[in-house]
């Protein structure tokens, strides 16, 4: 097996995912990932559909449902915080309630598949590729801190605004599709003794909202808001809090008690809500997964069993075509390109309001007849 020694940059789902897979084909994953460990914080994330059977696959069902967020419902309040609406069906975060979908939050998640991807792999933490250059044998790998490597492949794993397709595709301006709104997210305390309960206030062109997280000890805070596309550094933190600081200040409830938290986060996300788009997902010996090579952002619910989805289907392409790197990458696009279109038609149709939260959500999560791959098993 010739293309056996991968580089993997993003040590989040998607790399991790592949990196597991890999790993129990036979290959030698080395993941290379820009934080000093594992990013935390983020939003509650959803495995739907056929993602469900991935993780089943990984041995890690019964894990990922013991650390489930069991959230009970929501609520919707005005700027005095008086009651508006509830709901103990469905959630903004995670859809219905009473189905078979998992709710889980991110970095409990990407715990779970860095344990189950430790040992064996080797993990370049605090580290991001400068450059890449390919021949017909290898790709020459240039890092900010580790010697340069060859590899035989290398996979972009590195989310919306990847370093991978950046320096093997072009510049993201060409990729990235801006959806018209921006999201942020961040810990907080659980000052509102919320029990697996979320809490919204709306305007007409915002959302601010509070819910509990692991077993009601902490919570998470969501900043949504439409706007036409701003320019801001995707690196810099203090600037995006700035955005939203002078955008919501005028924002009513306990939006203040937020902003004035936002400050001191140590885990503060923002970000426009944006697809990416690709011709291919792959150049030579460089391929791309997740939200690297087909973001359907936050608002299609998906990116989480996308993530993982291709990371399976990569990895096994890769294993049954281990000395024809293009053959895999091809038939990796051919068997994930309808599951990543109708998933971020998804998040077209749930802006427009023609998609309910179940209608259409049940039938992308499932638009891909997943295959069985002898190396994984």
């Amino acid at each position: 097996m010739r293309n056996r020694n991968v580089l993997i940059s993003g040590a989040s789902v998607a790399g991790l995912t592949l990196a597991h897979w890999l790993q129990r084909a036979g290959f030698h994953p080395t993941i290379v990932e820009r934080a000093p460990g594992l990013r935390r914080g983020g939003q509650a994330i959803d495995i739907r559909g056929v993602a469900l059977q991935v993780v089943e696959r990984m041995w890690l069902l019964d894990k990922v449902r013991a650390a489930t967020t069991d959230m009970r419902g929501m609520s919707f309040v005005d700027g005095r915080g008086e009651e508006l609406s509830r709901s103990t069906e469905a959630t903004l975060t995670g859809g219905l309630i009473d189905n078979d979908d998992v709710e889980i939050m991110r970095d409990d998640l990407t715990t779970l598949l860095f344990d189950a991807t430790r040992y064996g792999n080797e993990y370049l933490f605090g580290d991001v590729i400068t450059s890449l250059t390919q021949d017909d044998d290898a790709v020459e790998v240039r890092f900010r801190h580790e010697r340069p490597r060859r590899f035989d492949l290398v996979i972009g794993a590195d989310g919306l605004h990847s370093g991978v397709r950046r320096l093997a595709f072009g510049p993201e301006s060409e990729f990235l599709h801006f959806l018209g709104s921006y999201l942020a997210i961040f810990s907080v305390d659980n000052f509102l003794g919320l029990d697996h309960w979320q809490m919204y206030h709306t305007t007409d062109d915002a959302l601010v909202g509070v819910y509990s997280a692991r077993h009601n000890t902490e919570a998470r805070a969501m900043l949504l808001f439409e706007s036409a596309e701003l320019a801001f550094d995707h690196r810099d933190p203090e600037q995006q809090k700035n955005i939203l600081a002078e955008r919501f200040a005028d924002v009513g409830w306990e939006t203040p008690r937020l902003l004035a938290s936002m400050w001191d986060a140590p885990d503060f996300y923002f970000d426009t809500m944006s697809q990416v788009h690709l011709d291919h997902w792959s150049n030579g010996r460089i391929g791309l997964v997740g939200d690297a090579g087909y973001c359907a952002s936050p608002r299609s619910g998906q990116g989480t069993s996308i993530a993982m989805v291709g990371a399976y289907v990569l990895a096994g392409e890769l294993a049954n075509h281990p000395d024809d790197h293009r053959a895999a990458f091809a038939r990796y696009e051919q068997v994930m390109r309808e599951y990543v279109h109708e998933n971020q038609r998804l998040a077209h149709r749930r802006a427009d309001g023609t998609s309910s939260s179940s209608d259409g959500l049940a039938h992308a999560a499932n638009a891909i007849a997943l295959p069985g791959y002898p190396h994984h098993s």
